[in-house]
């Protein structure tokens, strides 16, 4: 037999319980956890500021040039250490970035 209308749970206003506050609580506490990390991260690990970048401008008699390398690239700039005159200004940069700046050693021309 069915009776429709009597039902006096379904008629009732919904009301969350304890339960369900505190999920709905972990949840938005999970997520602005998650968001703040996330800021964190864009802030400390941006690309103009990584750690692993050299950038070096000078001027010679030719002209201005910019010396600019990040990751690999700054590493292999650091270990080859083949620019005349702009060797202190690299050397520098090297260190700031944590790389060790090697100046190759010649060979006498034979």
């Amino acid at each position: 037999m069915i009776m429709i209308g009597h039902s006096r749970r379904l008629q009732q206003p919904l009301r969350w319980g304890r339960r369900e506050r505190l999920a709905v609580a972990i949840v938005l506490a999970a997520t602005i956890a998650a968001l703040v990390g996330l800021g964190v991260y864009a802030l400390t690990s941006g690309s103009p500021a990584r750690r692993d970048c050299i950038g070096v401008t000078f001027a010679s008699s030719v002209g201005g040039a910019e010396l600019h390398g990040c990751g690999e690239r700054a590493r292999r700039i650091c270990a080859s250490g083949d620019f005349p005159g702009i060797a202190a200004e690299l050397r520098a940069a090297c260190g700031r970035a944590g790389f060790a700046f090697r100046v190759p050693k010649r060979r006498p021309p034979s």
